[in-house]
């Protein structure tokens, strides 16, 4: 009988990943924030991690595989003569949002690993 990894770990590489891919996406709207005519841009994490299990389900490996998740135009609460839709203080609130589930989902996928070695060597 085998660990199957995929099932061990469940969700949380995939989540991981995706929130990598945000990460990048939210520091590109911060570095743009005085770029005239920028869009700011965002990953519904939600949606692209539903995509994920469902293809996980499907059979295949659950990971990005080279395709990026479809990113969404943020609308500005407040729009700027220039165009530009970057808003300092909503990207950085997500972004401090996305760093902390990031460091929440690697507590998760530690605590799985954790459990795992206790499993293989006979202590739990």
């Amino acid at each position: 009988m085998g660990i199957h990894l995929n099932q061990a770990l469940g969700v949380h590489p995939q989540a991981l990943e995706l929130r990598v891919e945000r990460s990048k996406v939210l520091a590109s709207n911060l570095a743009n924030e005085t770029t005239p005519g920028y869009q700011a841009r965002d990953l519904d994490f939600k949606a692209a991690l539903q995509h994920e299990m469902s293809t996980a389900q499907a059979g295949s490996l659950g990971d990005l595989g080279g395709e990026q998740p479809d990113l969404l135009y943020r609308l500005p609460n407040q729009p700027s003569i220039d165009g530009n839709t970057v808003e300092l203080g909503v990207e950085q609130a997500a972004f401090a949002q996305n760093a902390a589930d990031f460091q929440m989902g690697l507590t998760f996928l530690t605590a799985k690993f954790k459990g795992l070695n206790m499993a293989i060597n006979g202590n739990g």
